[in-house]
């Protein structure tokens, strides 16, 4: 199945209030074909991920839900807590931690963010200020689709001396796509309600 045509599944699924065409299953993994991935390998075991999903949800609801820092980990996977510390004008600064199960053992970072919101652009602009990463940076960007919004991850993140990055690589890759999904059925949540 082509993204396309996956993207039109979905969409034809969401628009479809009441009937349930695909088990909560198959409607992931037909999602997760219709996101874009690319990841380039940089000098130091640095990483620079980038994630996209076209979705029929208007950009301000995701904007929304993207700028709800308090309650983002009530619905992002692996995002254990996440909590604004500091807010002057367009920056904001959160400490988040995340935690996950990897190879049986239970991993957790913690990072401080300072986020420069451009509403205009459509853009999150976020770099670490502190925390267990040699180096977390980048971007969420939204941009008005004919049908919709294009909701864009971008992320660049080299691991603390010690972590294998080969060993997280394809977490990384899952948890961006699985973040883009969280966010989406967040914004769809939301979306329903008004």
């Amino acid at each position: 199945m082509s993204a396309a045509s996956a993207l039109v599944s979905i969409q034809d699924l969401q628009s479809r209030s009441g009937s349930v065409l695909l088990a909560s299953e198959e409607a992931d993994a037909i999602k997760r074909q219709a996101i874009e991935q690319t990841m380039e390998r940089l000098p130091h075991g640095a990483r620079r991920l980038a994630v996209q999903l076209r979705t029929p949800i208007k950009e301000a609801v995701l904007w929304e839900v993207l700028t709800d820092y308090d309650h983002l980990s009530d619905f992002i996977p692996n995002l254990a807590s996440s909590t604004v510390v500091a807010r002057k004008e367009k920056r904001v600064q959160l400490n988040q931690v995340g935690s996950q199960q990897l190879l049986g053992l239970r991993f957790s970072a913690q990072v401080q963010l300072e986020l420069v919101e451009d509403r205009a652009k459509g853009q999150l602009k976020f770099h670490m200020i502190k925390g267990d990463f040699r180096r977390f940076e980048g971007n969420w960007i939204m941009r008005d689709l004919d049908r919709g919004t294009s909701l864009l991850y971008e992320l660049t993140v080299q691991g603390c001396v010690g972590m294998p990055v080969g060993l997280i690589e394809q977490r990384l890759r899952d948890d961006l796509a699985a973040n883009l999904l969280a966010v989406e059925k967040e914004a769809l949540r939301r979306q329903t309600l008004v």
